[in-house]
C-alpha cells in the first residue's frame, strides 16, 4: 500500500485503539475495576505498530526496526502491568477507587470517556512512529542509531527498576514498607524516569524522517502526564495514604524523579 496517506495511518490505528478501549472498559465495568486501563493503554502501541509495519510505505528495514522496538517495549511493560493487575483483580488500585469516589454517582460514564481518551493519547503519542514509518529513504541516519542505543538504554534500566520493585514487593517481611534497594535507592520514580527517556528516544530517532521533529511532542506531553497529572502526584499521594511516615521520610532522601541525583536528608523536598 505505498500510497497510503499518514493521515489514513492515524484513522485506521485510532480506530483499533478505540476499539480496544471499548472492550477495555465493558470488562472494567463488569467486574469493577478501572485498573485495568493501564495494561490496555500499554498493548495499544504494539498494536500500532502492527498497522504501520504492514501498511506504511517506509523502507523496510526502518519498519522493522522502530515497529520492533515499540511492540517489544509495549508488550514489555503490558505483560509487566498485567501481572500485577490481575494477580487482584477484586482490588481496584488507589488512583482507580479515588476516581471513582471523586467522580460518583457517574464513574462509570466518566471512566468510558477516560478509557476512550486513553486510545486518543495512544495516537498521539505515537507521532514520532508516524513519521518513521512514511520516510522510505534507504539507509539509517546517525539520528537513528543514537535514538535505537537510547532506547535501549532505557528499556533495559526500567525494567531493571520494575523488577527490582517486584522482588521488593514479594517479601512478606516488607509489607507495609517503602522500596529503597537498587534505583529505588535514587529515586522514587525511576520506572517512570526510564520511560520518560524511551520516548526521548523515539523523538531522536524520528529526527532522521521528514517532520520527525514533530515528535518532541511525545516524550513533553509524557514528561508534563509523569510530573504533574496522573503519574507521579497520583502515586504519591497514594502511598502517603497507604504508608504514611514512612514514605515521608523516604520523600526526604530521595529524588523525585531522576535516578542519579539523590537527595541528602537535609535538602529540602523537591
Amino acid at each position: 500500500m505505498d500510497n497510503i496517506s499518514v493521515w489514513c495511518l492515524v484513522g485506521i490505528s485510532l480506530g483499533a485503539c478505540c476499539l480496544v478501549m471499548l472492550a477495555a472498559w465493558l470488562w472494567a465495568h463488569k467486574i469493577k475495576n478501572a485498573s485495568v486501563v493501564d495494561l490496555f493503554w500499554s498493548y495499544n502501541f504494539p498494536i500500532i505498530a502492527i498497522v504501520l509495519f504492514f501498511l506504511a510505505p517506509g523502507w523496510e528495514t526502518r519498519r522493522i526496526l522502530i515497529c520492533g522496538m515499540v511492540i517489544l517495549a509495549g508488550a514489555r511493560l503490558g505483560t509487566h502491568l498485567a501481572t500485577r493487575i490481575l494477580g487482584h483483580l477484586n482490588e481496584e488500585e488507589g488512583r482507580y477507587q479515588q476516581l471513582r469516589k471523586e467522580w460518583a454517582p457517574n464513574a462509570e460514564r466518566a471512566f468510558f470517556f477516560f478509557f476512550q481518551f486513553q486510545a486518543i493519547s495512544n495516537v498521539l503519542l505515537a507521532i514520532p512512529f508516524f513519521a518513521i514509518v512514511m520516510n522510505t529513504r534507504v539507509g539509517l541516519s546517525p539520528f537513528e542509531w543514537a535514538g535505537f542505543i537510547l532506547w535501549f538504554i532505557s528499556v533495559t534500566f526500567e525494567a531493571m527498576a520494575d523488577r527490582q520493585l517486584a522482588e521488593f514487593k514479594k517479601d512478606p517481611a516488607n509489607k507495609g514498607k517503602v522500596c529503597d534497594t537498587g534505583l529505588w535507592h535514587y529515586s522514587r520514580h525511576p520506572n517512570y524516569f526510564f520511560e520518560w527517556l524511551m520516548w526521548v528516544s523515539y523523538f531522536i530517532f524520528a529526527l532522521g524522517s521528514p517532520y520527525g521533529w514533530l515528535g518532541v511532542i511525545s516524550p513533553a506531553i509524557i514528561l508534563y502526564l509523569l510530573l504533574m497529572v496522573t503519574g507521579i502526584p497520583a502515586t504519591e499521594e497514594q502511598s502517603l495514604r497507604s504508608k504514611g511516615d514512612a514514605f515521608r521520610a523516604y520523600q526526604k532522601t530521595t529524588s523525585v524523579f531522576v535516578p542519579w541525583f539523590k537527595k541528602k536528608p537535609s535538602e529540602p523536598l523537591i
